[in-house]
């Protein structure tokens, strides 16, 4: 505890909420503006670099990217807190005996459901963490609950290159804010290609070996998890019955999945990927909603316990778009891609690009925030260098993935549903984000 304790204290008095990081970044980005800038841009007008900041913030392409994300971890969450997700769970924590077996099947569980959808391999992993406590305490299980929610908090490190992964199904997506300098580029060469199926693959096996072995050196120890009281049935009458409807739900959210059906199946002519876009997922992910939640009512519940955690995306993603508005007027894009292009080839670029990431996203605690800003730069140094586009992109993706295991930012949700503290699975995440590391690294050498 003496270690984690000690890492707790370096980073709260080290890092600011999470909003004020992105003010602090704004005020930043407009002071370099005065002295950094092309050639093209000669003017230091504050006012000028304001209205660059303004015309970002409401960006209309990025501020659609905003909702997209929104919807996609509220969605996520909320088929995380339907009933049969929620029993498939509760199915599953009975083979939790113990810490190791518990730490292993929730970490391999958490980075599958991730990798599929990072809200909802976010929540699944709090809410399992949450069932394996409960478990423990019901069966007097002595077990080490932090190490237990660090596993749950692991789909964090895979789902940037998982099919909801922000900036890979934002470059498919025709019309994209970089659709003129790269055009379109299908998963199929981002999520699915060899490079990225192989460590994916690799951080599915791995890591809950490692976390199981990890769980063998730690101490264990009775817990009291209470557990979570189910919500009473309320009686309804009149139009109300519209609102608990099991049939219009099911009619509802059955035409959304065949519809999602007929244009990922039917509609192309070959076989493609094309069609997996934040549109088409969160499309999906209503469908689904609506049909496990039975009825409207308890859906439209859900969204109000899930919106919470999308309240940082709503604030915070606009202020990036505003530093993203500033730095491409003025031209330091430009110049920044200039920079990586001096000090990279063609084999050492990918590496810069997911230690860059790693690092931006300490400050950054956002896929989308961070595409938004450090997309332009990657997208024009490889340009530049002759680099593939779709490994840069993924560079970026595994450089901002692996160091949300240290930026507690996303664990919010994790830790309010757990009842534990950062500084109390910090210790355990920073173990895996040193093997993550060399995945990553290890993969982007190889391929």
């Amino acid at each position: 505890m003496l270690f984690s304790d000690k890492i707790g204290k370096i980073l709260k008095n080290s890092l600011p909420a999470p909003f004020t990081i992105a003010v602090i970044l704004t005020f930043l980005t407009i002071l370099i503006a005065f002295f950094i800038s092309t050639d093209s841009y000669n003017s230091k007008n504050f006012f000028e670099i304001l209205s660059f900041w303004e015309k970002g913030l409401w960006d209309n392409s990025l501020m659609v990217f905003a909702l997209q994300m929104m919807l996609m971890l509220v969605l996520g969450h909320s088929l995380a807190l339907s009933e049969p997700v929620s029993n498939i769970i509760s199915n599953i924590t009975i083979y939790c005996n113990n810490t190791a077996n518990a730490a292993a099947i929730v970490t391999f569980t958490t980075l599958l459901v991730a990798f599929f959808n990072w809200g909802l391999g976010l929540i699944f992993g709090a809410i399992f963490a949450r069932k394996v406590g409960e478990h423990a305490t019901k069966n007097n299980i002595p077990l080490n609950y932090p190490l237990v929610g660090a596993a749950g908090y692991s789909g964090l490190m895979i789902w940037h290159g998982g099919i909801s992964g922000s900036a890979p199904i934002k470059i498919a997506e025709k019309n994209h804010f970089l659709a003129e300098k790269i055009g379109t580029i299908s998963q199929a060469e981002t999520i699915f290609s060899a490079m990225n199926m192989t460590i994916s693959i690799s951080l599915l096996l791995i890591l809950p070996i490692f976390m199981f072995f990890l769980a063998k050196k730690t101490k264990s120890e009775l817990v009291n998890i209470i557990e979570i009281e189910k919500v009473k049935k309320l009686k309804i009458s009149g139009a109300e019955k519209i609102d608990h409807s099991n049939f219009i739900a099911y009619i509802f959210g059955g035409i959304i999945i065949i519809y999602c059906y007929y244009k990922a199946i039917l509609i192309p002519d070959k076989i493609t990927l094309n069609f997996i876009t934040p549109n088409f997922i969160n499309l999906s992910l209503l469908g689904l909603c609506i049909l496990l939640h039975k009825n409207f009512f308890q859906f439209i519940r859900s969204v109000d316990s899930a919106i919470k955690g999308a309240s940082g995306i709503l604030i915070q993603f606009p202020l990036y778009f505003g530093i993203m508005g500033i730095m491409k007027d003025t031209g330091m894009i430009e110049l920044m891609s200039d920079f990586f292009t001096s000090i990279s080839n063609e084999n050492t670029f990918p590496i810069y690009t997911f230690f860059s990431a790693g690092l931006v996203n300490i400050f950054i605690p956002s896929g989308g925030g961070q595409w938004a800003i450090q997309g332009p730069i990657i997208v024009e140094a490889a340009m530049k260098l002759g680099v593939s586009i779709p490994k840069s992109v993924m560079s970026l993706a595994y450089g901002d993935q692996l160091t949300n295991m240290l930026q507690p930012f996303w664990a919010l949700p994790l830790l309010g549903i757990t009842g534990l503290k950062a500084k109390e699975i910090l210790p355990y995440t920073l173990l895996l984000m040193l093997l993550g590391g060399v995945i990553f690294i290890g993969g982007l050498l190889i391929f």
